[in-house]
């Protein structure tokens, strides 16, 4: 019963990665059709990405290939919050960074807008993250 981003966001943060079912529900809800839920999905990708800190990098497979499968998904809302994911997944460690940076990549030959977009936001982000860590050893 979504009707908006921040209302979709909120419950992800605050209530849905608080449950058991927080990692089936973001991987069955990235496959919906209406867009809040499809956003409730990601968003809630991206919030266990950043607090479960018991997850297994092997966990994310899961969400980078269903990341990469919606990409060409051209609804705003989305789409940012595929590339919040994308984004949040690569930021957990090393390994994980160059995972996310292979999916983006993988995404920006699909060649829609929306894919371009996703994928040049996340390499951005996850390069610069990647560079910072370099230049601070």
């Amino acid at each position: 019963g979504f009707n908006s981003w921040d209302l979709c966001d909120v419950c992800c943060l605050s209530l849905f990665v608080k449950t058991p079912h927080a990692w089936r529900k973001a991987v069955e809800w990235s496959k919906r059709p209406e867009t809040f839920v499809k956003r409730a999905g990601f968003s809630l990708m991206a919030v266990i990405a950043v607090h479960d800190k018991k997850a297994k990098d092997s966990d994310f497979n899961k969400f980078l290939t269903r990341i990469e499968k919606e990409a060409g998904d051209d609804r705003n809302y989305v789409r940012k919050s595929a590339n919040w994911a994308l984004r949040q997944i690569g930021k957990r460690n090393p390994r994980l960074r160059e995972k996310a940076i292979a999916t983006a990549l993988k995404i920006r030959t699909q060649g829609t807008r929306s894919a371009r977009w996703i994928a040049s936001d996340a390499l951005r982000e996850l390069e610069k993250v990647l560079t910072f860590r370099r230049q601070h050893k």
